[in-house]
C-alpha cells in the first residue's frame, strides 16, 4: 500500500496541485472577474430582473441588432441582481462543421446596450476553468481529469489505509515538534492528508462524476433532461415567434414558487424556448437541474422536467455541482443574493472548499520532500528503506 500511494503520489501528485488550486480560484471566479473587469460591475443598482421583466427581449433585441447571427443560441443569466446581465452566445455550426467557442456577453441593467464581449477561453477565469476541467485539451481532456479523479480517490484511500492506526489514536495524530526534520515532515504529511481526506474524497468524486457523463449514467442513472421539437410544418405557418415575456409567463403558470435562472433562446425554427429554473428542494441556485420547454411560436409547453419529481439518481445527481463547488452552503459562486446569515454561512463553506483545494499543494510538496530526505539518507548512511510512509502510524 504504501508503494502505491508513493508512486501514484509521484506521478499524479503535480496534476492533483493543478486542479487543486485551479478549483479554489474558481470557488469565487465571478466576483474574482468582476474585479478585473470593473466596466460590468460598474452598472447601477436597479430592481432585479425576473419573471415579468421586459428586459430579456429588449437584450435579445440588442444584441441581434449588434450584428450577431440571429441562427446562434442565447443562455441569459438570472443573477438575482440589478446590475449586467451576462450572458452566453453560442454561434450557429454550419452542417459538419466544427464546435465555435461561445462568447460572453455583458448587457447594461436595461438591456440596451453591450458592456463587454470576450470568448470563453479567452479571459483569465475562463482560462482557468478550462484548465481545471479539461486542461485546456477539450473532451480529450475531460477524459484525462475524469480519470485521473479516479485513481486520484486511490491515492488518497491508500494514505489512508497506510496511516489506519495499529496501536493508541494518540500517537497516529500526534505532530512531534522536536523530532527530526525527516519524522516532522512526515507528521505534516500524515495530519494534512487525515484532516482533508474526507472533504477531499467529496471534491474528487464529485468532479469525477461532473467529468465523465458515462460514469454518472452507471451510477446515478438520472432522467434525461427532454430535448423537445417543434413540428417543421407547424413552425413554418407560425409566423413571428412569441416574446420572452409570453414564454416566462408560460413557464412560471405550470411551475409556480420557483425561482428563475436561465433563458434560453436559439435561433433554430424548431427549438423551443427553454426557461431554467430552481424548484424547492434543488440545491444550487446558479445552476439548478428543472426546465420547461416552451414553443417558440405557439406559446405551448412541450415538456417539463422537475428534478424534485425525478428519480433518486436525478436526486442525488442536483447535489453532486454544489458539493463539487461550494455553494451548498447557499447564495452563489461570487454573485447572486443571500440573506445575511445564509451569506455567511455561504462564504464560510466555500472558504473551506478554498482550503481544501490547497491541501493537494500541502500533500505534494511534503510527500516529495519527505521522499527525497529518505533517499538522500540511504545514499548516505546505508540501507535505509525509501518507501514513504505518509500517513504510517508511528513506531513505538
Amino acid at each position: 500500500m504504501r508503494r502505491i500511494h508513493l508512486w501514484l503520489g509521484l506521478s499524479l501528485g503535480l496534476l492533483f496541485v493543478v486542479i487543486g488550486l485551479t478549483g479554489s480560484a474558481l470557488v469565487f471566479y465571478v466576483g474574482i472577474d468582476e474585479a478585473l473587469h470593473p466596466v460590468a460591475r460598474s452598472e447601477p443598482a436597479m430592481p432585479a430582473p425576473g419573471w415579468t421583466s421586459p428586459v430579456w427581449d429588449r437584450a435579445l433585441a440588442t444584441a441581434r441588432a449588434s450584428g450577431f447571427d440571429p441562427a446562434g443560441k442565447w443562455s441569459f443569466e438570472v443573477t438575482g441582481e440589478g446590475g449586467a446581465i451576462p450572458a452566453r452566445y453560442y454561434p450557429a455550426v454550419a452542417g459538419g462543421g466544427h464546435p465555435v467557442p461561445r462568447q460572453m456577453v455583458w448587457f447594461t441593467a436595461d438591456g440596451s446596450r453591450i458592456l463587454r464581449v470576450a470568448p470563453w477561453g479567452g479571459y483569465l477565469m475562463s482560462w482557468l476553468y478550462e484548465l481545471h476541467m479539461e486542461l485546456l485539451a477539450g473532451p480529450v481532456g475531460m477524459q484525462v481529469v475524469g480519470w485521473s479523479g479516479v485513481v486520484l480517490l486511490l491515492l488518497l484511500l491508500t494514505g489512508i489505509v497506510t496511516w489506519w492506526p495499529r496501536g493508541r489514536w494518540s500517537k497516529a495524530i500526534a505532530f512531534k515538534r522536536d523530532a527530526v526534520p525527516l519524522r516532522r515532515l512526515r507528521d505534516l504529511h500524515k495530519l494534512t492528508g487525515v484532516w482533508s481526506a474526507g472533504l477531499l474524497i467529496v471534491l474528487v468524486a464529485t468532479g469525477v462524476i461532473l467529468a465523465l457523463p458515462t460514469v454518472k449514467a452507471a451510477l446515478l442513472a438520472p432522467d434525461a433532461v427532454p430535448d423537445p421539437r417543434s413540428s417543421a410544418w407547424a413552425s413554418a405557418r407560425a409566423g413571428k415567434p412569441i416574446s420572452i415575456a409570453r414564454a416566462l409567463a408560460v413557464a412560471r403558470r405550470v411551475m409556480p414558487d420557483t425561482q428563475l435562472a436561465f433563458v434560453d433562446v436559439s435561433g433554430t425554427v424548431d427549438a423551443p424556448l427553454r426557461i431554467r429554473m430552481q424548484v424547492a428542494g434543488d440545491p444550487h441556485r446558479r445552476f439548478p437541474g428543472s426546465y420547461v420547454f416552451v414553443d417558440r411560436y405557439s406559446g405551448r409547453v412541450l415538456a417539463i422536467h422537475d428534478v424534485s419529481k425525478g428519480n433518486i439518481g436525478a436526486r442525488i445527481n442536483a447535489w453532486v455541482r454544489p458539493l463539487h463547488d461550494g455553494s451548498i452552503g447557499g447564495g452563489s459562486i461570487g454573485g447572486g443574493s443571500s440573506g445575511g446569515r445564509g451569506l455567511i454561512i455561504g462564504m464560510a463553506v466555500r472558504g473551506l472548499v478554498v482550503l481544501i483545494g490547497i491541501m493537494p499543494t500541502l500533500l505534494f510538496v511534503t510527500g516529495l520532500l519527505h521522499w527525497r530526505r529518505r533517499l538522500a539518507a540511504r545514499r548516505s548512511s546505508g540501507p535505509v528503506s525509501m518507501t514513504m510512509r505518509p500517513m504510517a502510524t508511528p513506531s513505538p
